[in-house]
C-alpha cells in the first residue's frame, strides 16, 4: 500500500471541515452555557422573592408582638 499525497484541494476541505466543526462545537458549548446562566439566574431571583416575601411576614407578625409589649 502506498500513501497517495492529498492534493492542496483535498488538504484546503479538511482544514475548513475542521474549522466549521470546531466553529459549531463551540458555539454549541456556548448556547449551552448560557441556558445554564439563564436557568440560574431565574432561580436565584425566584429564591429571592420567596426570602423577601419570608422576611416581609416575618417582620409583620413582629410588628404587632413589639405594639402589644410596649403598651403593657
Amino acid at each position: 500500500m502506498s500513501v497517495i499525497p492529498k492534493t492542496s484541494r483535498d488538504q484546503a476541505e479538511s482544514l475548513f471541515s475542521k474549522s466549521r466543526t470546531q466553529s459549531m462545537s463551540l458555539n454549541r458549548i456556548m448556547s449551552e452555557r448560557d441556558a445554564v446562566s439563564q436557568a440560574r439566574e431565574a432561580k436565584t431571583a425566584r429564591l429571592r422573592e420567596l426570602r423577601l416575601e419570608k422576611e416581609a411576614e416575618a417582620a409583620a407578625l413582629a410588628a404587632p408582638a413589639s405594639k402589644r409589649a410596649s403598651k403593657a
